[in-house]
């Protein structure tokens, strides 16, 4: 398994901006999709931002126009703009690899970072 290291969680005023990063420590994988994910107490999981190997990319409703997903060789990022309190949560930055045709993968997860936006 490889370890997917997060930081870049904090406290923020709301219209502020945080940029989250991953890292893969030691990884030999090209990933097929990479993701954020986020969960607010008491609600379920919600993808937030996912990007694919070619770079297309898709965002929930809530965070258009505002995140941004991208990577670099051993780094995934999501930049947070024009942060809004209902974007409070812990952030999790997640890497699939599917390994052959049966769909076996590798699903990695981060840690988990706090982001907290105050009005």
């Amino acid at each position: 398994q490889v370890q997917l290291v997060e930081s870049g969680g904090g406290l923020v005023q709301a219209g502020g901006s945080l940029r989250l990063s991953c890292t893969a420590s030691r990884s030999i994988f090209t990933f097929d999709t990479i993701g954020w994910y986020r969960q607010a107490p008491g609600k379920e999981r919600e993808l937030v931002a996912r990007m694919a190997d070619g770079g297309s990319t898709n965002y929930v409703d809530s965070v258009m126009g505002r995140f941004t997903i991208s990577r670099d060789k051993n780094t995934m990022y999501l930049q947070m703009n024009s942060l809004k309190v209902e974007d409070t949560a812990v952030y999790y930055c997640n890497a699939v690899k599917v390994v052959n045709v049966e769909g076996a993968r590798v699903d990695l997860w981060g840690q988990g970072t706090q982001v907290t936006v105050s009005s």
